[in-house]
């Protein structure tokens, strides 16, 4: 498990436990660091993980408060970390996932466009510098979208849409939790686009199967520490 992670259970435990309640504003962040043992940034990462499933409600310049939701629906809310990292469909649909999308992507090697490439190029500068994990992902569904509509092929994009749709969340969950998985996807995305620009139809199909791996393994990886 990583320091994140045991950010996280460490703030959902005192929720758990009635120590922070809806509507409740969290201590000062050194403040709560220093009482949970964690470093700073390991609490600051946290926060945003919990703020993307709504659990906390960071306020700009006010601090950071549990949402006011019905504890049932908290619970909910924070199971879901706990419910998709155990969850075996979830490895299914990223098995899935690396069947289908290397394929797109050869066929699309072949078949896309010279402008729509040139345009993939485009949408991956269009994140910047320091993209947000929610950056990241938005673009990451759109880079790959373009690639299976430039496939030629409706039937392989349709499924690997609804495919796709249904790991969005273990790929936002791994973008929070794990070191440099920013950098990496951006790098990986730029070799695919080379690899389609050049027309390198192999290339194109490796560098896509090793792609969407890293989820896969990640999770793989996270369902062991669980165990």
């Amino acid at each position: 498990m990583s320091v994140t992670d045991d950010a996280i259970e460490a703030i959902k435990q005192m929720i758990v436990d009635g120590e922070l309640k809806p509507g409740d504003r969290l201590p000062r962040e050194p403040d709560l660091a220093e009482r949970l043992g964690l470093s700073r940034n390991s609490l600051r990462e946290a926060v945003r993980a919990l703020s993307l499933i709504h659990v906390l409600d960071v306020r700009r310049g006010d601090g950071t408060y549990v949402t006011s939701l019905e504890p049932s629906l908290l619970m909910d809310a924070m199971g879901f970390v706990v419910d998709f990292h155990r969850d075996d469909t979830v490895l299914q649909f990223l098995e899935a996932r690396r069947a289908i999308e290397p394929a797109v992507t050869e066929l699309a090697a072949m078949r896309m466009s010279t402008t729509d490439i040139e345009g993939l190029a485009v949408l991956l500068d269009s994140l910047g510098a320091e993209p947000t994990v929610e950056q990241l992902v938005d673009n990451d569904l759109e880079f790959h979208r373009r690639i299976a509509a430039g496939s030629g092929n409706a039937v392989l994009a349709s499924l690997l849409e609804s495919v796709s749709g249904r790991t969005q969340r273990a790929r936002t969950w791994r973008g929070v939790t794990q070191e440099g998985v920013v950098a990496q996807t951006l790098a990986e995305h730029r070799a695919i686009q080379h690899a389609l620009a050049t027309r390198q139809v192999d290339i194109a199909r490796a560098v896509a199967t090793l792609h969407v791996a890293g989820v896969e393994q990640w999770l793989r990886q996270t369902l062991v520490e669980q165990a």
